[in-house]
């Protein structure tokens, strides 16, 4: 359920806005237009949002901001420290992730960033599949992530980085569930819902897919 990379979270808590802001060389293309991604993600969300993964709470502290009802769940209590301390008492953090996590009440958007790629395939599966008994017709999950348009092209991503001396990168590329737009509209359609894609920057797409 993604938890197995906790304690890579342990390490980049105190460091992730930094890395973010793109003051990391191996990562900043990763985060190019990080605050567009944000935007496109809450310019996309609407009512009762749900976020899993929401880590320092930057795109959390935006979707507050825009007046939505934002209930994030993060697994990682390091991470949960730090958006805590942003949001204050406006937005509570519950510790959670993309498969089990506790919600009453309604739900009309689910949203996430960086985070969906620590889920397997068959683990996204599983989460639309919950996602899609969660949200009424119309309901949206959106999700912005890094993504590829086929396997070459994550293949390609790999081998650019290794050239260019980006070994955590590269590894990080091998290590996670990385997937492609197909394997991700086959799994999000198999649960009734239709999907749109927007690429952003050269790794990362918001998939918009909506409960129909």
């Amino acid at each position: 359920m993604g938890r197995e990379f906790l304690d890579l979270f342990e390490d980049w808590a105190d460091s992730y806005d930094d890395t973010v802001a793109g003051k990391d060389a191996e990562y900043k293309d990763v985060f190019a237009k990080y605050e567009e991604i944000l935007e496109g993600v809450v310019s996309l969300s609407s009512g009762t949002v749900v976020e899993f993964g929401p880590g320092t709470g930057n795109l959390t502290a935006k979707l507050s901001a825009a007046g939505l009802n934002v209930i994030p769940f993060e697994p990682s209590p390091e991470m949960r420290v730090i958006g805590q301390q942003k949001l204050g008492d406006r937005v509570p953090f519950f510790d959670g992730d993309f498969l089990d996590f506790k919600l009453d009440g309604n739900v009309d958007t689910i949203v996430s960033t960086y985070a969906f790629h620590h889920l397997t395939d068959e683990e996204k599966g599983k989460a639309f599949g919950i996602y899609g008994k969660l949200l009424a017709q119309g309901g949206k999950i959106v999700f912005a992530d890094t993504m590829f348009e086929t396997e070459q092209h994550y293949r390609a991503a790999i081998d650019q980085a290794m050239d260019k001396g980006y070994l955590n990168l590269a590894e990080d590329l091998k290590r996670e569930y990385y997937t492609t737009l197909a394997a991700l509209e086959e799994l999000a359609s198999a649960e009734g819902f239709t999907v749109h894609f927007r690429q952003i920057n050269n790794f990362v797409w918001i998939m918009e897919a909506t409960k129909q």
